[in-house]
């Protein structure tokens, strides 16, 4: 017995087979392109979606041992996109996804609704997400609006491919700034303030229950028999979440790779009336999680690593190798505009207090600062409901051990790595096997997460001289913002 996992990402799609011990039998992967055909634009092709899906589900079913056999599929998939649809389920154009802020004028229609309104939707106001971006084009492309038959997020336009069937999961719809996150449901009002048409948008169905079987033509494309249960899938966050073991309420995870993300579950819908962090539901019943995200890590450091010409060992060995605070360079990592937790980010990146002893490693050194100060930034937004006693630690942006070290430093928490680096593949997997009955509930698949690692204890000498340089790091980002 095995499951799928399929985790469509935003540039690429992962395919994952796990066995009944919850171990990985075969993974693969395909990427596509994000396009950008204007400024501020961000659409992907959903049939290069497809395309790479049947390619890494081929490829994994090549590996698979004769004895094994795929009783469930399981999805997950970037969250906030929209894919606009006709009655065959064709794309009437490409899909808008989380990064596009071309929509940032229909946030007005957003900021004139009730006060009430806005704390039901239990989130910020950001441009990418589907409500905003399909009011952009109703008023922008009423031809293609004319003709959508519905709206779905990206997982669940992967599902009706293979099923032929309309549906989408909570941890999707509670993130489209379109749900009343009280009452667990859409909000009727939203739609009606935005001049959208409620019926565009699909039936809620729990993320592990049945989203139809898979149909016979999608079958003979992907080499498997017809008939097999899959998953109405969820959003790629909190399905990462079910596959590192992250049931409990009060635990927190930090999962760092192109962004970053700090998740706690919550035991009711506990929303933060800052505005500055999101509020989404998970894909396990009656739960739910706020998240703080960082847009600048992976990319901002990636952008140095190659403007400096440095390897990931170098850069991430600076961290031990150069003394807390960069003997004074301080780097604001505010490469692409980041989230509402930090409103000084629009002035873009910056190295300050550069002098003529400094060399490479100190601005690698700095880069790593500025990046896990964000970091912080976000940690210290999050409403603190029950303080975590530790923070787990996923994704391939965390293996190396002076860079998780300087994290402990900085953020001032244990840190829990958790060996794996595609969590939300193999959650995706676990959805499979529930829906197959595989496993009972979400709760019995805690047993099969991940080993987690050796803890990473904060250094209390190295402390106060990283408390410093963040002091210097929030200085500087207010002085050079532009709002002041």
């Amino acid at each position: 017995m095995a499951v799928l996992g399929i985790d469509l990402g935003t540039s690429s799609v992962k395919a994952l087979i796990l066995d009944k011990a919850g171990r990985t039998l075969a993974l693969d992967k395909a990427a596509y392109p994000v396009e950008a055909p204007q400024p501020g634009w961000a659409e992907s092709d959903p049939a290069r979606w497809w395309h790479a899906t049947v390619e890494t589900v081929r490829s994994v079913l090549a590996q698979l041992p004769a004895s094994e056999k795929i009783e469930g599929i399981g999805l997950s998939g970037q969250m906030h996109g929209v894919v606009l649809a006709d009655e065959t389920g064709q794309p009437l154009r490409p899909a808008i996804l989380w990064a596009d802020t071309r929509a940032t004028a229909e946030l007005d229609t957003y900021c004139n609704l009730p006060h009430a309104t806005l704390l039901r939707l239990a989130n910020p106001l950001v441009a990418g997400m589907a409500g905003p971006s399909l009011a952009w084009v109703k008023k922008h492309e009423p031809e293609v609006f004319r003709k959508i038959h519905v709206a779905l997020q990206p997982k669940d336009w992967v599902r009706l491919r293979l099923t032929g069937e309309i549906a989408t999961d909570p941890s999707d719809a509670s993130a489209t700034l379109l749900y009343d996150l009280p009452a667990d449901g859409w909000a009727e009002d939203v739609f009606t303030a935005l001049g959208l048409n409620r019926e565009l948008f699909p039936q809620i169905k729990p993320s592990a229950a049945c989203g139809g079987e898979l149909s016979k033509t999608a079958a003979v494309t992907l080499g498997l028999p017809a008939g097999i249960p899959v998953a109405v899938g969820g959003g790629d966050t909190p399905v990462a979440a079910l596959g590192t073991g992250l049931l409990e309420p009060g635990l927190a995870q930090l999962t760092l790779g192109t962004g970053a993300q700090l998740i706690q579950l919550y035991r009711e819908p506990l929303a933060d009336k800052t505005g500055r962090t999101h509020l989404y539901r998970t894909v396990v019943p009656g739960s739910w999680y706020g998240m703080a995200a960082v847009q600048n890590c992976g990319l901002a450091l990636d952008w140095v690593r190659q403007t400096l010409g440095a390897t990931w060992d170098e850069f991430y060995t600076s961290a031990a190798t150069v003394a807390p605070g960069a003997e004074g360079v301080t780097f604001l990592p505010y490469m692409v505009h980041e989230r509402a937790h930090q409103p000084h980010s629009q002035q873009g990146g910056a190295f300050t207090g550069l002098k003529t002893n400094h060399r490479r490693e100190h601005l690698l050194h700095a880069a790593l600062e500025g990046v896990a100060f964000g970091v912080r930034l976000a940690l210290e937004a999050l409403p603190k409901v029950d303080r975590a006693p530790y923070l787990r630690l996923s994704g391939g942006g965390s293996l190396h051990p002076a860079w998780r070290q300087m994290l402990a430093d900085i953020l001032g928490v244990e840190l829990v790595a958790v060996d794996t680096a595609n969590a939300s593949a193999r959650g995706a997997a676990l959805l499979g096997g529930l829906v197959a009955g595989t496993w009972p509930d979400a709760q019995s698949t805690a047993e099969l997460a991940p080993a987690k690692e050796n803890s990473t204890y904060p250094d209390t000498t190295r402390q106060p001289l990283f408390e410093a340089a963040y002091s210097r790091f929030i200085d500087l980002s207010k002085t050079l913002s532009p709002t002041n």
